[in-house]
This record gives structure tokens, sequence and C-alpha cells, in this order.
């Protein structure tokens, strides 16, 4: 059994910016540890983000989003009624998704690599935080160099520190390496917890399933992680 006085949580979130279900899992989650926090105070947390691109083949100037959605979901009445849960389950969870306002799908690799690289320096639940806001509620462009450079100020951050690493080719390899990687694991879509690299959960589920995976986590002995291994 792990000792609570000294407890390390590891949390791995494998996830793409442009995902709605990757914002919710996020909102879940922090939903899932506030309860943690009151269950097991000495428990310290320590999340961790990693890239998945659910368009990787998309040019890194983005499509225009109408077009990108009625070539996913086949027509604009389809995705008005995908579209329509994510909003119900957006304002159970205290996100009131724009989708009207977004009118370019993005590129995600150049926001995988400034969260990558806002998280050499720490945590970078700000900047994924702003994100996640700045593309979903905001209907920013977040595959353009000067927007994330904005979005990195807003969230703490040096922008022109992040400006100047964007305008460089620096871990554009290793982002399109870490997400072959995990698709060669079985992930297969996002949002994707791996709980102290022992239990790993797929989808936005509830706090209550998260809360049951990291318990299971910490009761469990230390082995391989396997995305099959769900909570």
């Amino acid at each position: 059994m792990p000792d609570p006085s000294t407890d390390r949580l590891t949390i791995d979130i494998i996830s793409d910016v442009v995902c709605p279900w990757c914002y919710i899992g996020k909102r879940r989650l922090e939903a899932a540890l506030a309860e943690l926090a009151v269950r097991a105070p000495a428990v310290r947390p320590f999340v961790s983000w990693h890239p998945f691109q659910l368009n990787p083949d998309l040019p890194r100037a983005g499509i225009d989003r109408r077009a990108y959605v009625e070539g996913k979901f086949g027509s604009p009445e389809r995705a008005r009624e995908v579209y329509e849960r994510v909003r119900e389950v957006g304002v159970e969870v205290g996100i009131p998704f724009a989708f009207e306002a977004i009118t370019r799908q993005p590129n995600t690799r150049d926001a995988h690599r400034l969260v990558s690289w806002a998280q050499a320096q720490g945590d970078a639940d700000a900047l994924v935080e702003r994100l996640f806001r700045a593309y979903f509620l905001e209907g920013r462009f977040v595959g353009e160099h000067e927007v994330l450079a904005a979005i990195a100020g807003e969230a703490g951050l040096d922008a022109a520190a992040a400006r100047a690493y964007l305008a460089t080719d620096q871990g554009d390899d290793a982002i399109v390496a870490m997400d072959r990687r995990v698709r060669e694991l079985g992930v297969g879509g996002v949002p994707f917890f791996i709980f102290d690299g022992r239990i790993a959960v797929s989808g936005a589920q509830e706090p209550q399933a998260l809360l049951d995976a990291i318990a299971e986590a910490r009761d469990s002995s230390p082995g391989n992680t396997l995305p099959g291994n769900t909570g």
C-alpha cells in the first residue's frame, strides 16, 4: 500500500487542443482531483500533457471549418446533432462551447510544440487551459504562431520567447514521434488518462470513474502500462 503521507500521483494525459471531449475531460479530472484533495490531502498530483493530433494531415495553414465539419460528419445537420450533445455536456461542466465562432480548423502540431516547450519549464496546465478557451470559446485560430505566442503570454509565459521558439522547427520531429508512439501503443482516441503509469482510462469519464482509477493505481503494484488496462 502507498504511504499517504508522502504520496505522489503522476497523471499523463494524451489529448488534442481541438478535441471538445478533451476539454470536458480536463474539467472532470479537475473535479476528481478537488475531491481527492479532500479525501487525501497529502497526495500531490503531477500532470503531464502528451500530443495526439486528431487531424495530422491537415495543412499547417488549416482549412475552412465548414468544409472540415461537412467532410467529417457528412452534413451540417449531422454536425449540429453531434455538437449539440457536446454543448449539453459542456454546460454541465461549466464550458460554454461556441462552435459557431470557429472559422478555420487548424493543424495542431505547433500548439503541441508550444505545450511541450511550456512543460519543459514547469506546469503547462495554464497554457493548455488557455488554448482550449481560445479555440472553443473565442474562435481563435490556434494554428498561427502569432496567436499561439499571444496565448502563451496570456498563460503567464514569455510571449516573445514563445514566438521565437515557434519560428524554429524545434520539437517538431518529437511531436510527430510521440503522436506515432501513442498510436502504436493502442491509443485510438482522446482524452486518454494514465495514472501512476499503471491504470489507463479512455474518454472523458465522470469524476467518480477517474477517482476509482486513481484508487486502483495507488493500490496496484508497479508494472507496464497498457492502453487496455482501463479503469
